[in-house]
């Protein structure tokens, strides 16, 4: 039987790719003979370079930039034909500022990875900006400022830095930028400012005390009226805490991560065939981020009248939640093998539960 592994990754325990291979390895212990499509997924933050390069190949393209906070950190361009990958929380991710700082962190490194994929593909190419994940909150100022734009406010300290911002200079970025396709992949559809905005949905997260957040918005709310009042208020300029809002700046298109990747892989045509499709993530729970990547898979496995069967490391949700995202069933690391052993060897326990379900899914 033909089967499809399409898993997001498991936090920081096993990248997409590492948990779609622990999948495999346990699933082909019950059932060797099931031919196995490996198909890992993203929907724009850690991990995105990582699907792409699964399935299309590429080259990998070492840089090295600046951190939220000016520390050289590496990051890679990933090259496929004249499209350039990069991936945003490499230069200025979650990971790296630990929710510290929030005010201050900034997206200059992101601009400098944007560049550099610039430098690669040139004028007729296509740059892919994956906007997920992403530690600051400074409006895209930083990767702006890194891409040649100019203000009367300094736009590499953060938002911190864009309090009182009235005049942007765009001319430079554009420039450089002038006949390259850029598209950004965004895990919200947040707006800049406002009730709807990125502060509002994430400001917290990333690292904004919580009696600044309206003081934060508003710096962002006159930044989007310094920079394009019509553009902040368009959906997903708030990605990357408003670093969609300076890609559509320059030009881009701001699409769902998800959707784009899946077309990128040709999640739907691989799809088509396959007796059970297997997707997975870290926790399968009731906050936001729980279930983006396993429920649009679920979407696709419907449309091909599979059954859609999510291996996760903690499930929290019950049947009838579990049958509203269309998951046929649901099983968990940590009930199977303990959250010991999971922690300690998360591919090996992925393994181990794959390897309990393909008992009852193969035939």
């Amino acid at each position: 039987m033909r089967v499809l592994v399409a898993p997001d990754s498991f936090g920081g325990a096993l990248s997409a790719s590492e948990a779609a291979r622990a999948i495999a390895a346990g699933w082909a212990r019950h059932a060797p003979g099931d031919e196995l499509d490996l198909v890992p997924l993203s929907d724009g933050g850690p991990g995105f370079l990582d699907a792409v390069r699964a399935a299309r190949g590429g080259d990998l393209l070492a840089r090295t930039v600046e951190g939220p906070f000016g520390e050289p950190v590496p990051a890679t361009v990933l090259l496929v034909g004249d499209t350039a990958y990069v991936e945003g929380a490499q230069a200025c991710g979650l990971q790296l500022t630990g929710g510290r700082r929030g005010e201050r962190a900034s997206s200059t490194g992101l601009g400098q990875l944007v560049a550099a994929a610039v430098a690669e593909v040139g004028a007729g190419g296509e740059v892919v900006v994956g906007l997920g994940g992403l530690g600051t909150h400074d409006g895209g100022a930083g990767m702006l400022g890194a891409l040649g734009a100019a203000a009367d406010r300094p736009l590499d300290v953060g938002v911190a830095g864009l309090a009182g911002v009235r005049d942007v200079e765009l001319s430079g970025a554009r420039e450089r930028l002038h006949g390259v396709r850029l598209r950004g992949a965004c895990e919200t559809t947040a707006v800049l400012a406002g009730l709807f905005g990125t502060t509002k949905a994430s400001g917290a997260s990333r690292g904004v005390p919580e009696e600044r957040l309206p003081s934060v918005d508003a710096v962002l709310d006159a930044w989007g009226a310094a920079t394009g009042r019509l553009q902040a208020l368009e959906e997903r300029s708030g990605a990357g805490g408003g670093s969609g809002h300076a890609l559509r700046l320059l030009g881009a298109e701001l699409d769902d991560g998800l959707d784009l990747l899946a077309g990128e892989v040709g999640l739907a045509r691989r799809a088509r065939g396959c007796e059970v499709v297997l997707t997975g993530e870290a926790s399968l729970d009731f906050s936001g981020r729980s279930g983006r990547v396993p429920a649009a898979v679920a979407r696709v496995a419907a449309d091909v009248l599979a059954p859609c069967v999510v291996l996760a490391g903690r499930v929290v949700l019950g049947r009838r939640e579990l049958r509203a995202q269309g998951f046929e069933s649901a099983y968990s690391v940590e009930d199977v093998v303990g959250a010991r052993r999971a922690t300690d060897d998360p591919a090996g326990a992925l393994a181990d539960l794959a390897a309990r379900v393909a008992r009852s899914w193969s035939v």
